[in-house]
């Protein structure tokens, strides 16, 4: 039986963290209803938890419907890339006072899609999931997770004693912009070099890619928050080694022909940078040299 602190929940974008974030939401209690344009359906997804100490398979089963069979919906995740997020708010119908999760790379996605009396949880996550392969996910790393924005709602605590490592945080901003310009610096400097996380390290040329990136976003940051501390470069670097075989998410979208998140992760700093009359070269020809490998 469902947990009635938790109720139903419908995902957008059912990926590698959606699926996983459907699997706490369901260990919890939740009913779970995956919203997908297609004829309705049951997906099977098998995931494969890859500890130190033991592997395990979860199936898990969900629901699947088309969004113009949905009712109304009050729980919303939105875990799809963040370039399809205005088109696939658009299909679904929110009740007036709908609480959305935003689980998603980047920031600002959600921004203006919401009405007045709609709330927005941000969500922030170190986990990761690889594909297998063979129609598996490969739950690879189950790291901090932080839901913040207001106050704590009465779900949370049924949801986070299943979620493993998930944490209330009254103040989101600062796990959002540690991920930030983590992924800022990794994922394009990964996918227009072709190679995995740790070999940035591993070329002079690389590290003072890195470390320009981030004097960029640590500059923009400061000037959003003088209380930021401005020195992300060693905690980037600690991200990159502990991912070192890893491919980053806009490595494998350039490699799968897809558009990539650089607009809501590079892009947003850009953005913020030019409404405090800042300029950063180097992430402008990052982004512009991404938008060349997406496809027209």
């Amino acid at each position: 039986m469902a947990d009635k602190r938790l109720g139903r929940w419908h995902i957008i974008g059912a990926g590698r963290i959606g699926s996983l974030a459907a699997h706490y939401l369901q260990q919890a209690g939740a009913e779970i209803l995956g919203v997908r344009p297609g004829p309705a359906h049951r997906r099977r997804i098998e995931l494969v938890f890859d500890s130190a100490s033991a592997i395990s398979q979860r199936p898990l089963e969900l629901p699947i419907q088309p969004p113009l069979d949905c009712e109304p919906i009050s729980q919303l995740l939105v875990a799809c890339k963040t370039p399809y997020s205005a088109a696939a708010l658009a299909r679904v119908r929110l009740t007036d006072d709908a609480t959305v999760v935003r689980l998603q790379n980047g920031l600002g996605s959600l921004d203006g899609l919401l009405a007045p009396g709609q709330r927005l949880i941000e969500g922030v996550t170190a986990s990761a999931v690889m594909s297998a392969g063979d129609g598996r996910l490969r739950v690879v790393a189950e790291n901090a997770t932080f839901f913040g924005g207001g106050p704590r709602p009465a779900w949370f605590d049924a949801l986070a004693a299943h979620w493993p490592m998930l944490a209330w945080a009254d103040d989101i901003r600062p796990p959002q912009w540690r991920k930030l310009i983590a992924n800022a610096v990794l994922n394009p400097l990964t996918a227009l070099h072709d190679v995995p996380n740790g070999a940035l390290l591993e070329r002079d040329d690389l590290q003072t890619e890195m470390q320009a990136l981030v004097a960029e976003a640590d500059a923009v940051l400061a000037r959003l928050d003088p209380g930021w501390p401005a020195d992300s470069y060693d905690r980037v670097a600690e991200v990159a080694s502990a991912t070192a075989a890893n491919t980053s998410s806009m490595r494998a979208d350039i490699h799968a022909g897809a558009i990539t998140e650089i607009e809501a992760i590079n892009g947003w700093l850009l953005q913020r940078a030019a409404e405090l009359g800042l300029d950063l070269p180097t992430h402008r020809r990052i982004v512009a040299a991404v938008h060349a490998l997406e496809p027209d």
